[in-house]
């Protein structure tokens, strides 16, 4: 028995009786009247899950009627019956969001077909949505046992996003469930497999994915030219999930052209990843070749202040400063709303970069302010969030700008972020760097089974702050703790967005190439 009430709007209502009685058979409601006036107050005086309109009345026309019930119930679907094929009411109807469009005479089978596709909808594709991930689920947890190359781990992370977004929309917790430990196993399984061949990538002649420093000599610089422009935009912190949420967005200007997951260095931190996509370096050359730009993570002062100069120093190596290049760092509206407003300044360059830092100050406000925890408690809320405020954001602005200039977009990110959960304890001096994710000292005592370790920095691209200093990479969604107030410290940092250590979420992340439609 279904409970759906139908308002059916027709001045020749009795000729549709013998549609009003078999929808009375399959248990729909049907309440009648003959004018728009009449339909107002009803609509007014009673809820009613969807509304027939005929478009040819006297008095109140069908459009005039559709135009006052959608002031008053701006989400009630309406589905227009009409005579006419005429291209201008439909346009008109069309343009005031009715569900549907039928022409008379119609058939009770295409009513049927209507209060299906409008009101069973979202319920069919609930249905539908789950079976498939049931029977895709026995099969992500085969390839979570087979899994053994960086390849298969860009696809199978892929695939855990693509079900994750399908299934946030149905209301079934058991389903979400699923996926969630699916997607702890595979950060476990990702950990061991981080474990055993990271180092290894850093040799010569390895099958390696592309790491954060070779992000700009491989796949930016080839597409670079004089003729065309191109906008390169590094939003901070940005997950494959988070672009997924606004690309349709982008889309609306843009064109798909290349859509690819590159592997942010460790630690995923915006100090190393970062400086290593606009420098073209690890962090153990920044700092030999450029110890006036390289800070570690014990000196004083931004760590992030030179990214330009490292830009400039890349370009230089690769035979590019014929390009005219500019760089912007966004770090707040009033500098947005600012390029934004003037981005046609930028048409006469050969490369505009624009680093946004929007989601990373989001993932650290998460941290601080108790109504972001409440806006951001889960991932799906997180790229709810991420998404109404790309849409409203002078970045989308800008790419608008960027897409009527004929500019090239190139859309990226220097590491992800996870939602961390537990804590792992571990102690070290008070050198030891203070990220959650990973920390950086000498004497750091912690529990094996939960870190990456790296004891000789050097071999993984990184600097030793000291002699004997070590790396340690949190692993899965664990954050590292000091022993003294561990309470306090584990009950403020749980279920906070951090970054720097090894999960699929901070490691596998988008780069995406479009061309203006």
């Amino acid at each position: 028995m279904n409970n759906i009430h139908i308002l059916w709007v027709d001045d020749e209502i009795d000729l549709l009786k013998p549609h009003i009685l078999f929808l009375e058979k399959k248990n729909y409601k049907v309440t009648t009247c003959t004018s728009g006036t009449e339909a107002i107050e009803m609509v007014d005086q009673e809820n009613y899950d969807i509304v027939f309109l005929d478009e040819n009345m006297p008095g109140l026309t069908g459009l005039e009627t559709l135009n006052e019930i959608k002031e008053k119930q701006s989400t009630l679907p309406i589905v227009m019956i009409t005579k006419s094929e005429e291209e201008y009411i439909m346009e008109e109807a069309i343009g005031n969001k009715i569900a549907d469009y039928l022409i008379k005479p119609v058939n009770p089978n295409q009513i049927l077909l209507s209060l299906k596709k409008n009101l069973d909808h979202s319920r069919l594709v609930s249905e539908r949505t789950t079976i498939n991930y049931q029977q895709e689920f026995r099969k992500i947890a085969m390839d979570l046992a087979m899994v053994n190359t960086y390849q298969d781990w860009i696809s199978l992370y892929q695939k855990l996003i693509y079900w994750e977004i399908q299934l946030e929309n149905i209301e079934d917790p058991a389903m979400i469930e699923i996926l969630e430990s699916q997607k702890n196993e595979a950060n476990i399984q990702f950990g061991k497999f981080i474990d055993k061949n990271y180092t290894n990538w850093f040799l010569p002649n390895t099958d390696a994915p592309i790491l954060s420093h070779q992000l700009f000599k491989e796949k930016v610089a080839p597409i670079l030219s004089k003729e065309q422009p191109t906008l390169l935009v590094v939003v901070d912190n940005l997950r494959f999930d988070q672009w997924k949420a606004f690309e349709p967005y982008v889309t609306n200007h843009y064109k798909k052209k290349e859509e690819t997951s590159f592997f942010s260095i460790l630690p995923t931190a915006t100090q190393y990843a970062r400086n290593a996509i606009f420098s073209g370096l690890m962090p153990s050359d920044m700092e030999k070749l450029h110890p006036k730009f390289w800070k570690n993570d014990t000196d004083e002062g931004g760590k992030n202040m030179h990214e330009e100069d490292f830009l400039q120093a890349q370009l230089k190596r690769l035979n590019l400063t014929g390009l005219k290049t500019e760089y912007h760092k966004i770090t707040n509206l009033k500098a947005g709303k600012k390029l934004a407003d003037n981005f046609n300044s930028q048409k006469d360059n050969d490369l505009t970069v624009v680093v946004y830092n929007f989601v990373d100050m989001l993932s650290h406000s998460k941290t601080e302010m108790d109504v972001v925890k409440e806006l951001a408690s889960n991932d799906k809320a997180y790229r709810s969030l991420t998404q109404s405020w790309f849409k409203n954001s002078p970045l989308l602005e800008m790419i608008q700008h960027a897409q009527q200039l004929g500019f090239k977009l190139i859309i990226t990110t220097d590491h992800g972020t996870i939602n961390v959960k537990n804590p792992s304890k571990v102690i070290g001096d008070r050198d030891t760097s203070v990220n959650l994710r990973y920390k950086t000292g000498r004497s750091l005592s912690y529990e094996d089974k939960d870190v990456l370790v790296a004891k000789d920095p050097k071999t993984i691209g990184l600097p030793s702050i000291n002699m004997n200093s070590s790396f340690i990479f949190a692993k899965t969604d664990l954050f590292l703790a000091y022993p003294n107030n561990y309470n306090h410290y584990v009950s403020y940092y749980r279920n906070t967005y951090q970054h720097g250590g090894v999960s699929l979420e901070e490691m596998i992340i988008p780069f995406v190439i479009l061309d203006p439609k």
